[in-house]
């Protein structure tokens, strides 16, 4: 079984539902309170049912993607967070530099939710498909 790709991994059903949701609670319309959230795409390795485990709010342009939850069984096929500050007000809504080396860093794609759209960076899927153990690839 070959890990899925940004594309494959951006039209499942709850990765979808996972960017609206952590869209909403980064509070983007709330200058003072608005926020990154975010978390990690996991696939079950026997079934390839994937899911979506959160991560704690990060600040207004962060957000620690860097450990994530040990899920038995599952490999993480990617990060997704969001970029709430506006675009309109001079702020990048596609990947930052460090969003990017963090997506080659821990060798998944890394999908932006902002206010133009979703964003992708990193490598198209999972370093070395669904080998080695829960969490990033080695």
């Amino acid at each position: 079984m070959q890990a899925p790709t940004a594309a494959e991994i951006l039209r499942e059903t709850v990765v979808q539902q996972a960017l609206d949701e952590a869209w909403r609670d980064s509070l983007p319309g709330d200058a003072i309170q608005r926020h990154e959230e975010g978390g990690w795409i996991y696939m079950e390795s026997a079934t390839a049912i994937v899911f979506v485990r959160r991560a704690p709010a990060g600040t207004q342009s962060t957000l620690d993607l860097s450990t994530p939850l040990v899920v038995p069984g599952a490999v993480v096929v990617a990060t997704f967070h969001t970029h709430p500050n506006p675009s309109a007000e001079g702020w990048d809504s596609g990947p930052s530099e460090s969003d990017t080396q963090s997506a080659w860093l821990f060798g998944v794609p890394c999908l932006i939710r902002a206010d133009d759209g979703i964003h992708t960076t990193g490598p198209d899927s999972r370093r070395g498909g669904l080998t080695g153990g829960p969490g990033y690839p080695p």
